[in-house]
Protein backbone atom coordinates (compact mmCIF):
# COMPACT_ATOMS: atom_id res chain seq x y z
CA UNK A 1 0.00 0.00 0.00
CA UNK A 2 1.46 3.73 -1.26
CA UNK A 3 2.25 5.87 1.50
CA UNK A 4 -0.46 8.40 2.32
CA UNK A 5 1.11 11.86 1.76
CA UNK A 6 0.87 14.56 3.83
CA UNK A 7 -1.23 17.53 3.22
CA UNK A 8 0.84 20.45 0.90
CA UNK A 9 0.15 23.28 2.99
CA UNK A 10 1.03 21.43 6.01
CA UNK A 11 4.69 20.25 4.18
CA UNK A 12 5.26 24.19 4.15
CA UNK A 13 4.43 24.97 7.41
CA UNK A 14 1.69 27.69 5.77
CA UNK A 15 -2.11 28.37 6.06
CA UNK A 16 -4.04 27.34 3.64
CA UNK A 17 -5.19 31.20 3.16
CA UNK A 18 -1.23 32.23 2.42
CA UNK A 19 -0.19 34.74 -0.54
CA UNK A 20 2.35 33.40 -2.77
CA UNK A 21 4.81 35.18 -1.40
CA UNK A 22 4.43 33.13 1.80
CA UNK A 23 4.65 30.26 -0.14
CA UNK A 24 7.87 30.87 -1.89
CA UNK A 25 9.47 31.77 1.41
CA UNK A 26 8.50 28.59 3.38
CA UNK A 27 9.72 26.71 0.17
CA UNK A 28 13.03 28.18 -0.10
CA UNK A 29 13.92 27.53 3.63
CA UNK A 30 12.98 24.61 3.28
CA UNK A 31 14.47 23.97 0.17
CA UNK A 32 18.16 25.06 1.10
CA UNK A 33 17.64 23.01 4.65
CA UNK A 34 17.24 19.93 3.22
CA UNK A 35 19.10 20.43 -0.22
CA UNK A 36 20.91 16.90 -1.06
CA UNK A 37 23.77 18.88 -1.24
CA UNK A 38 23.50 20.66 1.76
CA UNK A 39 22.89 16.85 2.99
CA UNK A 40 24.97 14.28 1.33
CA UNK A 41 24.25 10.36 2.13
CA UNK A 42 20.99 11.86 3.86
CA UNK A 43 17.75 10.20 2.73
CA UNK A 44 15.56 11.46 5.44
CA UNK A 45 16.44 14.67 4.34
CA UNK A 46 16.64 14.35 0.92
CA UNK A 47 13.10 13.09 1.44
CA UNK A 48 11.75 16.13 2.70
CA UNK A 49 13.66 17.81 -0.12
CA UNK A 50 11.54 16.39 -2.80
CA UNK A 51 8.41 16.47 -0.37
CA UNK A 52 8.61 20.12 -0.20
CA UNK A 53 9.48 20.64 -3.86
CA UNK A 54 6.52 18.96 -5.05
CA UNK A 55 4.46 20.87 -2.54
CA UNK A 56 5.54 23.94 -3.75
CA UNK A 57 5.34 23.04 -7.53
CA UNK A 58 1.08 22.31 -6.96
CA UNK A 59 0.58 25.36 -4.48
CA UNK A 60 3.02 27.90 -6.57
CA UNK A 61 0.50 27.65 -9.54
CA UNK A 62 -2.87 28.57 -9.55
CA UNK A 63 -4.55 26.09 -11.67
CA UNK A 64 -2.73 23.58 -9.75
CA UNK A 65 -3.65 24.79 -6.66
CA UNK A 66 -7.09 25.38 -7.53
CA UNK A 67 -7.83 22.00 -8.10
CA UNK A 68 -5.88 20.75 -5.13
CA UNK A 69 -7.83 22.99 -3.28
CA UNK A 70 -11.14 20.81 -4.44
CA UNK A 71 -9.62 17.31 -5.09
CA UNK A 72 -6.88 17.27 -2.67
CA UNK A 73 -4.07 14.57 -3.55
CA UNK A 74 -6.69 12.85 -5.65
CA UNK A 75 -6.48 15.80 -9.08
CA UNK A 76 -3.54 14.50 -9.68
CA UNK A 77 -2.99 10.87 -9.11
CA UNK A 78 -3.08 10.20 -13.00
CA UNK A 79 0.21 11.54 -13.31
CA UNK A 80 1.86 11.78 -9.83
CA UNK A 81 3.28 8.42 -9.97
CA UNK A 82 3.12 7.46 -6.29
CA UNK A 83 4.96 10.30 -4.84
CA UNK A 84 7.51 11.18 -7.47
CA UNK A 85 8.04 14.19 -9.60
CA UNK A 86 6.04 13.02 -12.69
CA UNK A 87 2.97 15.38 -13.69
CA UNK A 88 4.63 18.43 -12.43
CA UNK A 89 6.68 21.36 -14.13
CA UNK A 90 9.99 21.54 -12.60
CA UNK A 91 11.25 24.03 -15.09
CA UNK A 92 9.10 26.72 -15.07
CA UNK A 93 9.97 30.60 -14.44
CA UNK A 94 9.11 30.51 -10.60
CA UNK A 95 10.66 27.30 -9.49
CA UNK A 96 14.07 28.09 -12.36
CA UNK A 97 14.37 31.78 -10.49
CA UNK A 98 14.27 29.99 -6.84
CA UNK A 99 16.68 27.01 -7.44
CA UNK A 100 19.17 29.46 -9.49
CA UNK A 101 19.41 30.94 -6.50
CA UNK A 102 19.59 28.08 -4.47
CA UNK A 103 22.54 26.72 -6.27
CA UNK A 104 23.94 30.09 -6.09
CA UNK A 105 23.73 29.88 -2.42
CA UNK A 106 25.68 26.16 -2.55
CA UNK A 107 28.15 26.78 -4.84
CA UNK A 108 29.18 30.27 -3.94
CA UNK A 109 28.67 32.32 -7.09
CA UNK A 110 24.42 32.67 -7.26
CA UNK A 111 22.79 34.42 -9.90
CA UNK A 112 24.27 37.94 -9.60
CA UNK A 113 22.41 41.16 -9.98
CA UNK A 114 21.91 43.07 -13.28
CA UNK A 115 25.38 44.79 -14.32
CA UNK A 116 25.15 48.91 -13.41
CA UNK A 117 27.34 50.53 -16.27
CA UNK A 118 26.54 53.85 -15.11
CA UNK A 119 28.60 56.13 -12.80
CA UNK A 120 29.97 54.47 -9.65
CA UNK A 121 31.85 55.89 -6.85
CA UNK A 122 35.22 54.34 -5.95
CA UNK A 123 36.97 52.63 -3.77
CA UNK A 124 37.83 53.97 -0.30
CA UNK A 125 41.62 53.89 0.61
CA UNK A 126 42.87 53.68 4.30
CA UNK A 127 46.07 54.81 5.47
CA UNK A 128 47.29 55.38 9.22
CA UNK A 129 49.48 58.48 11.09
CA UNK A 130 51.03 58.43 14.61
CA UNK A 131 50.47 61.56 16.94
CA UNK A 132 51.52 62.07 20.20
CA UNK A 133 49.40 61.56 23.37
CA UNK A 134 49.08 65.81 23.66
CA UNK A 135 48.39 65.80 20.04
CA UNK A 136 45.62 63.23 20.11
CA UNK A 137 43.87 65.65 23.57
CA UNK A 138 44.58 69.12 21.74
CA UNK A 139 44.51 67.96 18.26
CA UNK A 140 46.61 68.82 14.85
CA UNK A 141 47.95 69.06 11.74
CA UNK A 142 49.22 66.16 9.79
CA UNK A 143 50.78 65.34 6.31
CA UNK A 144 50.79 62.01 4.87
CA UNK A 145 52.17 61.34 1.40
CA UNK A 146 50.39 58.32 -0.64
CA UNK A 147 50.52 57.00 -4.10
CA UNK A 148 47.28 58.01 -5.74
CA UNK A 149 45.42 57.40 -9.03
CA UNK A 150 44.24 60.25 -11.64
CA UNK A 151 42.82 60.68 -15.00
CA UNK A 152 45.52 59.55 -18.01
CA UNK A 153 45.50 62.87 -19.65
CA UNK A 154 46.05 61.05 -23.30
CA UNK A 155 43.46 59.01 -23.23
CA UNK A 156 40.74 60.85 -20.74
CA UNK A 157 40.76 57.98 -19.01
CA UNK A 158 39.51 55.83 -21.78
CA UNK A 159 42.22 53.50 -21.62
CA UNK A 160 42.19 53.33 -25.29
CA UNK A 161 44.71 54.38 -27.58
CA UNK A 162 43.73 58.04 -28.75
CA UNK A 163 41.88 58.05 -31.76
CA UNK A 164 40.42 54.69 -30.80
CA UNK A 165 37.87 53.35 -28.45
CA UNK A 166 36.58 50.60 -26.55
CA UNK A 167 34.51 48.12 -28.44
CA UNK A 168 31.57 46.27 -27.51
CA UNK A 169 32.47 43.22 -25.76
CA UNK A 170 32.14 40.25 -28.14
CA UNK A 171 31.33 37.86 -25.16
CA UNK A 172 28.44 39.33 -23.36
CA UNK A 173 27.21 41.79 -25.82
CA UNK A 174 27.87 44.74 -24.30
CA UNK A 175 25.90 43.91 -21.25
CA UNK A 176 28.34 43.22 -19.27
CA UNK A 177 26.88 39.48 -18.51
CA UNK A 178 26.81 36.25 -19.35
CA UNK A 179 24.77 33.67 -18.88
CA UNK A 180 25.66 29.82 -17.45
CA UNK A 181 22.92 27.09 -18.14
CA UNK A 182 23.77 24.17 -15.22
CA UNK A 183 22.25 21.02 -15.01
CA UNK A 184 20.28 20.28 -11.83
CA UNK A 185 17.99 17.94 -10.48
CA UNK A 186 14.85 19.72 -11.94
CA UNK A 187 15.97 20.63 -14.97
CA UNK A 188 18.61 23.35 -16.57
CA UNK A 189 19.31 26.06 -14.12
CA UNK A 190 20.40 29.30 -15.81
CA UNK A 191 23.13 31.75 -13.85
CA UNK A 192 23.58 34.92 -14.59
CA UNK A 193 27.46 36.14 -13.92
CA UNK A 194 30.07 38.98 -14.50
CA UNK A 195 31.84 38.96 -18.26
CA UNK A 196 35.16 37.75 -17.10
CA UNK A 197 36.60 39.52 -21.03
CA UNK A 198 35.68 42.83 -19.98
CA UNK A 199 35.08 42.60 -16.02
CA UNK A 200 31.51 43.87 -16.32
CA UNK A 201 32.15 46.93 -18.22
CA UNK A 202 30.56 45.70 -21.49
CA UNK A 203 33.55 46.69 -23.61
CA UNK A 204 37.30 45.88 -24.70
CA UNK A 205 40.03 47.84 -25.42
CA UNK A 206 42.13 46.59 -28.67
CA UNK A 207 44.39 49.03 -28.83
CA UNK A 208 45.74 50.39 -25.11
CA UNK A 209 47.05 53.86 -24.29
CA UNK A 210 50.42 53.53 -24.17
CA UNK A 211 50.90 55.81 -20.87
CA UNK A 212 48.18 53.98 -18.97
CA UNK A 213 48.58 50.86 -20.28
CA UNK A 214 44.56 50.37 -20.97
CA UNK A 215 43.98 51.14 -17.22
CA UNK A 216 43.05 54.70 -17.92
CA UNK A 217 45.08 55.61 -14.64
CA UNK A 218 48.16 57.05 -13.93
CA UNK A 219 49.50 56.93 -9.97
CA UNK A 220 51.09 59.73 -8.90
CA UNK A 221 52.31 60.94 -5.18
CA UNK A 222 50.62 63.29 -3.24
CA UNK A 223 50.89 64.64 -0.25
CA UNK A 224 47.52 65.02 1.75
CA UNK A 225 47.13 67.31 4.80
CA UNK A 226 45.10 65.54 7.31
CA UNK A 227 43.27 67.80 10.58
CA UNK A 228 43.49 65.25 13.58
CA UNK A 229 40.39 67.12 15.74
CA UNK A 230 40.77 67.72 19.56
CA UNK A 231 39.71 64.52 21.77
CA UNK A 232 40.61 61.91 18.77
CA UNK A 233 41.19 58.42 20.44
CA UNK A 234 43.63 55.66 19.64
CA UNK A 235 42.03 53.63 16.61
CA UNK A 236 39.55 55.97 15.18
CA UNK A 237 39.75 57.06 11.54
CA UNK A 238 39.33 60.56 9.73
CA UNK A 239 36.96 60.64 6.90
CA UNK A 240 39.14 63.00 4.21
CA UNK A 241 36.14 63.08 1.38
CA UNK A 242 37.10 62.43 -2.56
CA UNK A 243 40.84 61.27 -1.73
CA UNK A 244 40.45 57.46 -3.06
CA UNK A 245 40.03 56.05 -5.66
CA UNK A 246 38.93 57.04 -9.09
CA UNK A 247 35.09 56.28 -9.43
CA UNK A 248 33.96 54.10 -13.05
CA UNK A 249 32.35 55.82 -15.64
CA UNK A 250 32.18 59.44 -14.56
CA UNK A 251 31.41 58.68 -11.09
CA UNK A 252 32.63 60.41 -8.06
CA UNK A 253 35.96 59.31 -6.17
CA UNK A 254 36.23 57.45 -3.31
CA UNK A 255 36.95 58.43 0.55
CA UNK A 256 40.86 58.23 2.29
CA UNK A 257 40.40 56.63 5.79
CA UNK A 258 42.91 58.06 8.08
CA UNK A 259 43.53 55.40 11.27
CA UNK A 260 45.11 57.69 14.32
CA UNK A 261 47.56 55.70 16.13
CA UNK A 262 48.35 57.67 19.76
CA UNK A 263 51.74 56.88 21.10
CA UNK A 264 51.69 55.38 24.77
CA UNK A 265 52.52 58.49 27.40
CA UNK A 266 54.94 57.99 30.00
CA UNK A 267 52.71 59.75 32.74
CA UNK A 268 49.04 59.67 31.78
CA UNK A 269 47.10 57.28 30.90
CA UNK A 270 43.69 57.70 28.93
CA UNK A 271 40.00 56.12 29.38
CA UNK A 272 37.18 58.09 27.28
CA UNK A 273 37.65 61.97 28.41
CA UNK A 274 39.23 60.99 31.62
CA UNK A 275 42.83 61.23 31.94
CA UNK A 276 44.26 58.99 35.15
CA UNK A 277 47.81 59.45 36.47
CA UNK A 278 49.83 59.20 39.92
CA UNK A 279 51.23 61.48 42.30
CA UNK A 280 54.07 61.36 44.49
CA UNK A 281 53.40 63.18 48.18
CA UNK A 282 56.18 63.08 51.00
CA UNK A 283 55.32 61.79 54.07
CA UNK A 284 55.29 64.92 55.96
CA UNK A 285 53.13 66.64 53.22
CA UNK A 286 50.99 63.23 53.58
CA UNK A 287 50.98 63.59 57.52
CA UNK A 288 50.66 67.39 58.11
CA UNK A 289 49.00 68.63 54.38
CA UNK A 290 50.27 70.81 52.37
CA UNK A 291 50.55 72.12 48.76
CA UNK A 292 51.68 70.09 45.70
CA UNK A 293 52.41 70.67 42.07
CA UNK A 294 50.58 68.16 39.84
CA UNK A 295 51.42 67.25 36.09
CA UNK A 296 48.34 67.53 33.52
CA UNK A 297 48.28 67.85 30.19
CA UNK A 298 47.98 71.47 30.60
CA UNK A 299 51.12 72.14 32.59
CA UNK A 300 51.26 72.07 36.28
CA UNK A 301 48.71 72.89 38.50
CA UNK A 302 48.53 73.45 42.54
CA UNK A 303 46.62 71.01 44.73
CA UNK A 304 46.28 71.76 48.75
CA UNK A 305 46.82 68.29 50.26
CA UNK A 306 44.70 67.62 53.75
CA UNK A 307 46.76 66.56 56.46
CA UNK A 308 46.06 63.08 57.72
CA UNK A 309 46.10 61.88 53.76
CA UNK A 310 46.64 58.18 52.84
CA UNK A 311 48.71 56.52 50.13
CA UNK A 312 46.07 55.86 47.34
CA UNK A 313 43.76 58.81 47.61
CA UNK A 314 42.35 59.62 44.54
CA UNK A 315 41.71 63.39 43.79
CA UNK A 316 39.75 64.72 40.67
CA UNK A 317 40.83 67.76 38.63
CA UNK A 318 37.67 68.94 36.98
CA UNK A 319 37.74 69.60 33.41
CA UNK A 320 41.66 69.01 32.79
CA UNK A 321 40.59 65.98 30.63
CA UNK A 322 40.08 65.67 27.52
CA UNK A 323 37.79 67.10 25.35
CA UNK A 324 34.76 65.52 23.95
CA UNK A 325 34.73 64.93 20.06
CA UNK A 326 31.43 66.78 19.35
CA UNK A 327 32.84 69.44 21.31
CA UNK A 328 35.89 70.66 22.01
CA UNK A 329 34.61 72.74 25.04
CA UNK A 330 33.04 70.33 27.15
CA UNK A 331 36.62 68.27 28.69
CA UNK A 332 36.40 65.37 30.98
CA UNK A 333 38.24 65.16 33.91
CA UNK A 334 41.46 64.44 35.13
CA UNK A 335 42.20 61.72 38.02
CA UNK A 336 44.70 61.43 40.32
CA UNK A 337 45.68 59.14 42.46
CA UNK A 338 48.38 59.87 45.15
CA UNK A 339 51.41 57.72 46.48
CA UNK A 340 52.51 58.19 49.68
CA UNK A 341 56.66 58.38 49.27
CA UNK A 342 58.29 56.70 52.70
CA UNK A 343 61.49 58.01 53.13
CA UNK A 344 64.24 55.41 52.41
CA UNK A 345 67.83 57.69 53.03
CA UNK A 346 67.68 59.16 56.53
CA UNK A 347 70.11 61.46 58.57
CA UNK A 348 70.55 60.37 61.98
CA UNK A 349 68.74 63.66 63.51
CA UNK A 350 66.11 62.37 61.23
CA UNK A 351 65.72 59.08 62.31
CA UNK A 352 65.72 60.19 66.08
CA UNK A 353 63.19 62.58 65.29
CA UNK A 354 61.12 59.65 63.65
CA UNK A 355 62.03 57.67 66.74
CA UNK A 356 60.37 60.98 69.15
CA UNK A 357 57.80 61.27 67.21
CA UNK A 358 56.53 57.06 67.25
CA UNK A 359 57.03 57.67 71.78
CA UNK A 360 55.00 60.92 71.24
CA UNK A 361 52.13 59.09 69.16
CA UNK A 362 52.68 55.84 71.04
CA UNK A 363 52.35 57.26 74.92
CA UNK A 364 56.50 56.66 75.93
CA UNK A 365 57.56 60.40 75.71
CA UNK A 366 57.16 62.38 78.71
CA UNK A 367 58.13 65.81 77.08
CA UNK A 368 56.26 68.01 75.15
CA UNK A 369 53.19 67.40 77.03
CA UNK A 370 51.62 70.73 76.52
CA UNK A 371 49.81 71.34 72.83
CA UNK A 372 52.56 74.07 72.19
CA UNK A 373 55.37 71.78 72.97
CA UNK A 374 53.76 69.18 70.37
CA UNK A 375 53.71 71.75 67.73
CA UNK A 376 57.02 72.46 68.08
CA UNK A 377 58.07 68.67 68.43
CA UNK A 378 56.34 67.89 64.76
CA UNK A 379 58.54 70.84 63.26
CA UNK A 380 61.59 69.54 64.37
CA UNK A 381 60.34 66.31 62.82
CA UNK A 382 59.26 68.16 59.72
CA UNK A 383 62.40 69.88 59.57
CA UNK A 384 64.73 66.67 60.10
CA UNK A 385 62.63 64.65 57.22
CA UNK A 386 63.00 67.74 55.15
CA UNK A 387 66.86 67.40 55.16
Amino acid sequence: MAEQKRDYYEVLGVDKNADDAAIKKAYRQLAKKYHPDMNPGDQEAEKKFKEASEAYAVLSDPDKRRQYDQFGHAAFEGGAGGGGFGGFDFNSADMGDIFGDIFGDLFGGGRSRRANNGPMQGANIRAQIRVTFEEAVFGCDKEIELTLKDECEKCHGTGAKPGTSPITCSKCGGKGQVVYTQQSLFGMVQNVRTCPECNGTGKVIKEKCSDCYGTGYISNKKKIAVTVPAGIDNGQSIRIRGKGEPGVNGGPRGDLLVEVLVSRHPIFQRQDTSIYSTAPISFVTAALGGTVRIKTVDGEVEYDVKAGTQTDTRVRLKGKGVPSLRNKNVRGDHYVTLVVQVPTDLSKDAKEALRAYDDVVNGISTSGKSGKGKKRFMDKVKEALDE
